[in-house]
């Protein structure tokens, strides 16, 4: 527990924590993307696929607008209805809650 409170020890201001999360946002992101385009391409070539709790998971901390990027990009789970009404939606959270927390 102490190696968390010394990563976290650079923070001190508000204006710390907001670039920490916008950096931890714009990753997840990132990985909700990329994990998209590795489903896809391991679907194509008949190989281990990632369960979808994970794709979820990515989606659920954040990553939702990546993980939809990478759904409409790489054509992948776009059958699925739950994917294509849950990643929007997920992804309009995400934004409803930055709104109020940038404003708050």
């Amino acid at each position: 527990m102490k190696s968390v409170y010394k990563m976290c020890a650079h923070i001190r201001t508000s204006e710390d924590m907001m670039e920490v999360l916008v950096g931890y946002y714009i990753f997840i992101n990132i990985v909700g993307f990329i994990i998209m385009k590795v489903d896809k391409q391991r679907a194509i070539e008949h190989r281990w696929r990632i369960p979808e709790l994970h794709l979820w998971g990515i989606a659920l901390l954040g990553g939702a607008l990546g993980a939809w990027m990478g759904m409409q990009t790489f054509r992948h789970k776009t059958k699925r209805l739950l994917f294509r009404i849950g990643l929007p939606f997920i992804t309009f959270l995400h934004i409803g809650f930055w709104g109020y927390f940038l404003t708050a």
